[in-house]
Parts: structure tokens; C-alpha cells; sequence
């Protein structure tokens, strides 16, 4: 890389689980500072101390998109306040190279009681704009946010969804080199993100953009490069597709993996035991495929929702069979039983697929069978077309039929 706009090497930070003991030291290690003398070896932790990034390392030059994964708490936001100058490394390096535009945390930066106007000035002024410079460009940061009619009043009374788009218009309309954005697009509608993804992939062209969200799509349609956060860690990808099959294969093997090592079935009361099975594991383009579950109950769940969807190597939904069109209303018995329904035609291009499979009660969020990720579905074809077109096959057919009694 040539011209890198940020450079992190070896960059760590920790952090103390005791408040007590944090206060104590960090009044030790600024009287360190303050004496002229480092504060101890920052490579080691102290009582209570753990790491919240280690040994971090990576570059990101103009033109190219990092997209920053990984579970809650993994250390995603602490690295991009680092990278922000909001904390400091403990140990290690970082260069910034440029003006930073950046959105970590919902409606940082704005003042609640100050108008939606005054609040883009003092952002700006924050950046390093004079106040003429942000009045030239201010109607085009309103007009992206779409804020027309609420510029003048307080920040205090926007939603979630306007403060969001008020702080990414400023970031990404005043031309940053670098821009980095925390879960933001997460808040926004649909044409929100269109319109988002639309400007980062224009800045992409001059300015280095790190996105950190938990929506896989955006991040395999956005990002040029991956990094995986675990626990502090960061390992870099440089095809975004196979670091998000990482991320999923983590996930599922701590979801199957129990205390004693053993496996467990991912259902809920009433379902005490799931099975699903797809037939054939291999199928042809237009083919049928059937899936059948073997699920036992320790109560009667009388209306219940089933979703059995196929997901591409870029985590994108390419098929859902959904029990909604379905004519009558479905439901499990106590005991064991087995639901059996088949996806036909199966308009899948040749390739690789993982399906999930879900059962939720009708008019409740909870999932009493949840199994993601799973498989591979192997469809074998010379077909070829554009691509995999979402599609929704039908739902006509669905057999219940009880395998022993309650």
C-alpha cells in the first residue's frame, strides 16, 4: 500500500473491572506522566485489569472499505475511539493521515437543547471548518438528512432516526478522508440506507471508510476488507466473504456447545427436542427439495409460524418459504410429531447454500426452534442466470402428522 490514510500497529488497551481500583490507577499513571516517567509496563495487566484490544494491527489506504465485525463487547467500539482520538492506546502506534468524520456513538457530539442548525456549525467548527465554508455546504447536509422542517428546533426532540441522519450528513458531506461509522445505518428506513450506502461508496473513491455494523449484506456489499474482533483480537480478510462465514461458524459453535462439551438442540418450551433434516442434500436447478422436522412438545402450541430460508455465500436470503401463505393456520401437539413440506421449483443457481430454520409463535417475537446456519445445500446445474433473484416459493402444502402419542 502506498499512501496509507491509517496505519494501527500493535495497538492495545485495557481497561479495569473494579471502579475502585481504576480511579486508583489512573491517578498512579498520571502522576507517572506528570513526573516525566512512563506509568510501569503497559504490556502487563494489573489486579482486575483485562484487555479490550490487543495487539491490533492493520492498514486501510484511500479508496478502500474495512468492514469491522464482531460479537458485542468484542472490542469493535473501543478500537474506533482509539482511531478517533477520544482514548488513548496503552501500548503500540496509530497514524491518522487527514480529516476524520465520524460517527461511534448515537447523537455524540450534539448538544440536546441546541437546534438542529447550531448543532451542524459546532460539529463542523469541531472538524476544523470556518463558519462561511459550513454555510456553503449547509442546505446539502439538510437536504440529505431531510430535516427541512426540524433544522430549527431542538436536538432534544428528534428521534433516534433523525439525529442519526443529521450526524452522517455532516460527517460524510463535508468530504472527510477518513470516515468512521458504528452501527449508524442500523437506525435509518430502507431509503435511508440507500442513500447512505450511495454516499460512502462516492467518498470510497478519495477517503478510507471503516463500517462497523451487524448486518452482513451491507458489510459483504460495502466493505473492500474484513476484520473479525474476538475478545480483543483482530484477524483481517481480505475477501469479506470468508470472514463472514468465520463469524457465523464461531457463533454457531458456541451456540451447539454446552458447559459439559456436549450438543444441544436451539428450541424452547414447549418444544423440548428439534430435528430437521433437508432431502436431498444435493439438488438440481427447478428440483424439489423437502424438508422435514421431528419435533416433540410437552405442551400444545396451537398457532405457530415456520420460516425455512436459504442464505448465498454473501449471507444474502435467496429463497424463504414462509408458512404466512399457507391457507389454514398451523399448529404442534403434545408428544412427537413430524412436519414435512417441500420447496418447489427450486430456483437456485449452481453453488453452495446454508438454510435456517425457524419456528415462532404466531403474534410473538420468541422463537420456540431456532437453527441457523446450517448445511451446505448443494444445488448441481449447467443452468446459468444473473444471478439468485429473492423469491418466495409456495406454501400450499405442509403435512403434520403425529408420530406418538401425547
Amino acid at each position: 500500500m502506498s499512501d496509507p490514510l491509517i496505519k494501527v500497529e500493535n495497538v492495545s488497551k485495557k481497561f479495569c473491572r473494579s471502579l475502585k481500583r481504576s480511579l486508583w490507577y489512573g491517578m498512579q499513571d498520571l502522576g507517572s506522566e506528570l513526573l516525566g516517567r512512563r506509568h510501569g509496563d503497559n504490556s502487563q495487566l494489573r489486579t482486575d485489569e483485562f484487555w479490550a484490544v490487543r495487539d491490533v494491527n492493520f492498514e486501510l489506504g484511500r479508496g478502500e472499505c474495512l468492514g469491522l465485525i464482531g460479537r458485542n463487547g468484542a472490542g469493535k467500539t473501543t478500537l474506533l475511539r482509539m482511531l478517533n482520538g477520544l482514548i488513548k492506546p496503552d501500548t503500540g502506534r496509530i497514524e491518522m493521515r487527514g480529516r476524520v468524520g465520524a460517527l461511534i456513538a448515537l447523537g455524540a457530539g450534539f448538544n440536546p437543547v441546541l437546534t438542529g442548525r447550531e448543532n451542524v456549525y459546532i460539529n463542523a467548527a469541531v472538524l476544523g471548518l470556518t463558519k462561511a465554508e459550513t454555510g456553503r455546504h449547509f442546505d446539502e447536509i439538510v437536504a440529505f438528512a431531510e430535516l427541512e422542517a426540524a433544522i430549527d428546533s431542538p436536538v432534544q426532540t428528534y428521534s433516534s432516526g433523525m439525529t442519526v441522519r443529521l450526524g452522517f450528513a455532516i460527517a460524510t458531506t463535508l468530504q472527510p478522508e477518513i470516515l468512521i461509522l458504528d452501527e449508524v445505518l442500523a437506525v435509518g428506513d430502507a431509503n435511508f440506507r440507500h442513500k447512505c450506502y450511495h454516499r460512502i461508496n462516492k467518498l470510497m473513491t478519495d477517503a478510507a471508510v471503516i463500517l462497523v455494523s451487524h448486518n452482513m449484506d451491507a458489510i459483504a456489499q460495502t466493505a473492500s476488507s474484513l476484520a473479525l474482533m474476538d475478545g480483543g483480537a483482530m484477524t483481517v480478510f481480505h475477501e469479506p466473504v470468508e470472514g463472514i462465514a468465520a463469524y457465523h461458524d464461531a457463533n454457531a459453535q458456541r451456540q451447539a456447545t454446552t458447559s459439559d462439551g456436549g450438543t444441544t438442540h436451539q428450541c424452547y418450551a414447549p418444544v423440548v427436542a428439534a430435528e430437521v433434516r433437508i432431502l436431498p442434500a444435493e439438488v438440481g436447478y427447478q428440483g424439489q427439495l423437502t424438508v422435514e422436522a421431528e419435533i416433540t412438545c410437552d405442551a400444545d402450541l396451537p398457532e405457530i409460524l415456520i420460516s425455512f430460508t436459504a442464505t448465498n455465500a454473501y449471507e444474502q436470503a435467496v429463497m424463504c418459504w414462509h408458512s404466512s401463505r399457507h391457507p389454514s393456520p398451523l399448529g404442534l401437539c403434545k408428544g412427537r410429531q413430524l412436519l414435512r413440506f417441500s420447496v418447489a421449483p427450486l430456483l437456485l443457481d449452481n453453488g453452495s447454500y446454508h438454510w435456517n430454520f425457524k419456528i415462532t409463535r404466531r403474534g410473538s417475537l420468541e422463537h420456540v426452534v431456532w437453527l441457523t446456519r446450517h448445511g451446505p445445500l448443494v444445488v448441481k446445474s449447467r443452468h446459468r442466470t444473473l444471478g439468485n433473484i429473492p423469491y418466495l416459493p409456495d406454501a400450499s402444502q405442509c403435512e403434520h402428522r403425529m408420530l406418538t402419542s401425547p
